[in-house]
């Protein structure tokens, strides 16, 4: 019986000291893969994810995805120039001699295009100009003719060489109407001026440049071709004059698109 006990206790006891070695045996025993190789990399977990775009781009922004580039179909642009108006006064004479000239004005423009197509695009100038009209060389001398405004809406059809890029050249053809307004004789001799309604044709050139979002740059030259016609005072004073004005309009500025 006393051997017996004896055998139990040390059996106890072997368990007891061999069970932590035996849980050490089990983790020595575990697969490679299961433990990392000393040169694995490291991994970041402070990296921060860029959140996508809230689908709002500010007036001054250009925005991927948002911005649509260059000009297209369906666009309709708003311009503000600064117009600058050249009177070529190419060919004039009035009946008592000499020949009629004007000076040449610079001015704001405005201007509105719409797209019919990614090509084509109609545009609609208005602008109004003050000039001075001379005579020189008449049988008077040199004589004030007088002054007015001149309102000359053209309208334009476009081709635009390169839609849907910032850089975007363009030719047109089209037709001015040039409208008197508010004319004021020289006085002395020139009592009375009335300057005729003029209708002609215009020959256009020029290019756009998205700067940022709906924003461009303009830079556009026109050819007006446009013969015109006065009469001053009364008969039997009446003076006949007339003068191909046939003005260069050169205009700079910005743009935006709706």
């Amino acid at each position: 019986m006393k051997k017996s006990f004896r055998s139990f206790a040390a059996l106890a006891v072997s368990a007891t000291v061999l069970s932590p070695l035996s849980s050490y045996a089990q983790v020595s025993a575990a697969p490679a893969t299961a433990i990392a190789p000393a040169n694995a990399p490291a991994y970041n977990t402070n990296v921060s994810v860029q959140p996508t775009h809230s689908g709002h781009c500010g007036v001054f922004e250009t925005c991927n995805g948002i911005t649509k580039i260059g000009y297209g179909k369906g666009d309709f642009v708003i311009h503000l120039n600064a117009v600058g108006v050249i009177t070529n006064n190419t060919s004039s004479k009035t009946s008592v001699g000499g020949r009629v000239t004007s000076n040449n004005q610079v001015m704001p423009e405005l201007a509105v295009n719409y797209f019919v197509t990614d090509n084509l695009a109609f545009e609609l100038i208005a602008t109004s100009t003050h000039h001075k009209i001379r005579a020189k060389g008449t049988a008077a001398g040199n004589v004030n003719v007088g002054k007015g405004w001149i309102l000359p809406p053209t309208l334009t059809a476009q081709w635009h060489f390169l839609p849907h890029h910032r850089f975007n050249p363009y030719v047109g053809v089209g037709l001015t109407v040039a409208f008197w307004h508010n004319t004021k004789p020289g006085g002395g001799i020139i009592k009375k001026i009335d300057l005729e309604t003029t209708v002609g044709p215009s020959f256009n050139v020029g290019f756009d440049y998205q700067v940022v979002g709906n924003w461009f740059v303009n830079v556009d030259a026109k050819q007006m071709l446009l013969n015109q016609r006065a009469h001053l005072n009364d008969a039997p004073n009446r003076i006949d004059a007339r003068t191909s004005l046939h003005p260069t309009v050169v205009a700079g500025g910005i743009a935006y698109r709706f």
